[in-house]
């Protein structure tokens, strides 16, 4: 049997082609993930155990000042001190870093701010610093002198000796570049920055004189970590935190594996709809390989083989297709993960540049997976095509399904869709984000009853959409009708196989449109500010930045917002503090009750409507507030205003949050223009404040652009994460039209015969390609549409603008691209069709 299985594979290689395509491009996805997560996670660890090589054990400055009862304020330099003093430290490198924002040639900043860092260049004996070597010049050693890693200067097109102009938190500074360095950060080859200072320009920057972020320590050679460590612990204040080496390994392990999990896990899930979708296209070509085979099958079981053996032939056949389809897939995978890399990295991903690695596992997996999909696709055709009986095979080759069968099928099918849908349905009713397992259940069970059902509804679809084929094409529209219906079960599975791709494709592109169109209704609903100045660098602005701008010609209004996190009744909350009198010039606020006028000074504020129903609040009512530097207030509620998208749960005065920050910063500044004077306005904002890099001044229109811009990045991404999956259903439309074509070469040869020409054999063809591909897209899309429906709901607790829109444009779009992919999926099928010389077609068995 084993000979049989391996003959019956090479006897049909062109048929099994285009399953084994579909196998390949599922297994490809698998191994391509794999590999890529686990190249992502080498590429780390090699970075991080990089700069460990030399750390013993590195101490930090722990908790907030006011948690220290020792009177230590931070780490400075009587730390280190006391740490070189310590028996079996080789050395001591204390280090400051922070966030500097340089300045291009158009004053923007330059590289991805996330991944810019700044710190000090800490000199050794030999006057270098060994963890940055230089490529050009020295390092910095004065206040007006800073170096560069090569990848930023080139980009600012600044070399040795000419002047660098960035920004950290306020005005603009200007040094002299003096040094270029190499620097294998992964932050800064996945586009960042990296800006070097002397000790103290950089405590000035990004912190206080005197003061450091961390102090590592390297041990003397024979020296036992773990003991350095213990040694260190002992010899500083509890309130610091100090961690040896191996520790900060470990953690960083950790760390890097959860991460790399993460996007291990979004990939797979991709790649399991790719295979999912692949084994309605194997069962399809085992069935009609089958259906095709009978008469051998009848003859082998009538010589003496069982029903057993049967069924180990096909899974034979299925299992050495899956092994080679997967082997290839394997490789193809090797490529994807190599794009994986520059394509995540272009939208932000920061990811470090490393070899490929191919790990036993992921070379397992990949096959496994493969061969087991294909061996559990071919399982059911081998189980039926064992239990026809010999006589009954030799005697015909198409055997329709039995009534039994259909009543069970279509009972099952209606039973599923029935409970998914009810499932939506209660989703529906849900008023907290917090259904999302029970919606993704529900998605499922509607998706599979469909699946189930499709050969009852593909009926009444088939004989509609045939009418019209027949109307404009004759003859040739009537047989695609008929070649379609003729097996409803081969016509659903090759239409579901599009299906499964255009439901997610389709219900992504609804809740992600719908949440863009409440993005659009929240900027209009409340912000009446022309421009929102905010820093680039996410820390902060400033409170000069907004003097400033109060003081420019055409600038009617210019209010700055700063928040603070605090607790009322155990529960996380967020104040804004702001002039009160002046807010409602860039945001429209409606008082519920009370007056915004009597918030003022440290004893009274505001509260939204919301975040007074839930805590039981009114005018005139005390708010307890627990900050988290551990002191607390309790002003009083003076005015509830109703729910605000560009403010938070309380409103009050700088007066009542400054004391309770560290650094007073502002989070953005909304700009009101006087009336004629908002389109020049950016440009004078930038202008008044030096060219500042830091500074970033958006529109109303910048920032539901935006918005818009992430939503519409993730959907694309989406869009080509399914596109394998709609790639691997086109092959089945194809894989299903070519075995069509053989199965019929009989009847075509008839066809022929009595005065169908090729074109008409063509069209027929197409148009049965068309009808499968349009039964498919339609129920995607209707799907889709329902289950965006119904789990968008889940978004309105959160997000009341939320509202679904249906875009009709692109789901238009959908539909035409199916019709399009009907029609080139037919190309190669027709063409062989009208090419069968039709004496030879007649005699065909």
């Amino acid at each position: 049997m084993f000979r049989t299985a391996l003959r019956n594979l090479l006897a049909h290689k062109t048929r099994l082609m285009m399953t084994a395509l579909a196998v390949l491009l599922g297994t490809a996805f698998v191994s391509g993930t794999l590999v890529f997560s686990d190249s992502v996670g080498s590429a780390y660890r090699d970075r991080m155990a990089k700069s460990l090589d030399d750390v013993a054990v590195q101490v930090t400055a722990g908790g907030p000042r006011a948690d220290r009862a020792d009177g230590q304020a931070a780490l400075d330099t009587r730390v280190v001190d006391t740490l070189r003093a310590l028996p079996g430290v080789a050395s001591v490198r204390p280090s400051v870093t922070g966030t500097p924002v340089i300045a291009d040639r158009q004053n923007n900043a330059t590289g991805n701010v996330w991944g810019n860092s700044g710190t000090n260049y800490v000199p050794g004996k030999d006057g270098k610093d060994s963890r940055y070597p230089l490529a050009e010049g020295r390092g910095p050693a004065a206040e007006g002198e800073i170096a560069l890693d090569t990848k930023t200067a080139g980009t600012i097109g600044t070399k040795v000796g000419g002047t660098v102009r960035l920004a950290v938190d306020g005005p603009v500074v200007t040094k002299k570049l003096v040094g270029i360095v190499k620097s294998d950060d992964p932050r800064v080859s996945a586009g960042g920055s990296l800006a070097l200072f002397d000790t103290a320009t950089a405590q000035k920057l990004f912190g206080k004189p005197g003061e450091f972020s961390e102090i590592v320590v390297a041990a003397t050679p024979g020296t036992d970590q773990q003991k350095l460590t213990t040694k260190v612990r002992e010899a500083l204040p509890k309130s610091f935190e100090v961690e040896s080496g191996k520790q900060l390994a470990k953690a960083q392990a950790k760390g890097i594996d959860q991460e790399t999990d993460s996007i291990r896990k979004t990939f797979l899930v991709f790649a399991g709809i790719s295979l999912f979708v692949g084994v309605f296209i194997i069962a399809n070509t085992f069935t009609m390989l089958i259906a095709q085979r009978s008469r051998e099958i009848a003859l082998l079981r009538a010589v003496g083989a069982s029903r057993r053996q049967v069924v180990r032939s096909v899974l034979i056949e299925a299992g050495l297709l899956g092994l080679v389809a997967s082997a290839a897939g394997f490789v193809l995978g090797l490529g994807i993960a190599a794009g994986l890399h520059p394509l995540l990295n272009s939208t932000g991903a920061s990811l470090p540049d490393g070899p490929l690695v191919i790990t036993p596992t992921a070379v397992l997996s990949a096959l496994g997976v493969g061969v087991a999909v294909t061996v559990l696709a071919a399982w059911l055709p081998s189980r039926k095509a064992a239990r026809i009986a010999p006589v009954e095979a030799l005697a015909a080759v198409d055997q329709a399904p039995t009534t039994r069968g259909l009543v069970v099928r279509n009972s099952l099918g209606a039973v599923l869709t029935a409970a998914g849908v009810a499932v939506m349905l209660y989703v529906t009713t849900l008023r907290t984000s917090g259904g999302l397992t029970t919606a993704m259940a529900g998605s499922a069970l509607t998706l599979a009853g469909v699946i189930v059902l499709a050969p009852l509804l593909s009926r009444p679809f088939v004989n509609l959409f045939g009418r019209l084929t027949t109307r404009f094409s004759g003859v040739s529209g009537k047989l695609a009708k008929e070649n379609a219906l003729r097996n409803p079960r081969r016509t659903a599975a090759t239409a579901s196989a599009l299906m499964i791709g255009l439901t997610l494709i389709t219900g992504l592109t609804v809740a992600a449109v719908s949440a863009n169109e409440g993005m659009n209704k929240m900027g209009q609903q409340d912000l009446k500010a022309d421009y929102k100045v905010s820093s680039s660098s996410y820390q902060g602005l400033s409170p000069e930045i907004a003097k400033t701008l109060a003081g420019q010609p055409g600038i009617e209004a210019a209010v700055p917002l700063r928040s603070l996190g605090f607790e009322a009744d155990g529960r996380p909350a967020l104040a804004y503090a702001t002039d009160v009198r002046a807010v409602a010039e860039v945001t429209d606020v409606r008082t519920v009750s009370g007056s915004l006028a009597d918030v003022r000074g440290t004893d009274a504020v505001a509260v939204a409507e919301k975040f007074a129903e839930e805590r039981g609040l009114k005018a005139g009512s005390t708010l307890p507030m627990a900050f988290y530097d551990g002191k607390k207030a309790n002003p009083r509620v003076a005015a509830v205003y109703r729910d605000n998208d560009v403010l938070s749960d309380v409103l009050t005065t700088p007066a009542l949050l400054d004391p309770h920050q560290d650094k007073v910063r502002d989070d953005q500044v909304l700009v009101k223009a006087a009336p004629g004077r908002a389109k020049a306005l950016p440009g004078k904002i930038k202008e008044s404040l030096g060219g500042n890099p830091l500074i970033k001044v958006e529109s109303q229109d910048d920032l539901r652009r935006s918005q818009a811009g992430s939503l519409d990045d993730i959907l694309y991404l989406m869009y080509g994460l399914l596109g394998m999956a709609v790639v691997i259903a086109v092959i089945g439309v194809v894989n299903t039209l070519a075995m069509s074509v053989f199965e019929r070469t009989r009847e075509i040869g008839m066809l022929r015969a009595i005065g169908l020409d090729r074109s008409g054999v063509k069209q027929m063809v197409r148009l049965e390609s068309v009808i499968i591909a349009m039964f498919g897209a339609v129920l995607g899309v209707g799907v889709g549409v329902f289950l965006a429906w119904s789990g968008g709901h889940l978004l309105r607790s959160s997000f009341p603008q939320y509202a679904m829109v249906v875009p009709w444009g692109r789901i238009g779009v959908f539909l035409l691209l199916a019709l399009a992919v009907g029609v080139l999926a037919a190309v190669w099928p027709a063409r062989r069709a009208a090419k069968l010389d039709t004496l030879e077609a007649i005699g065909a068995q």
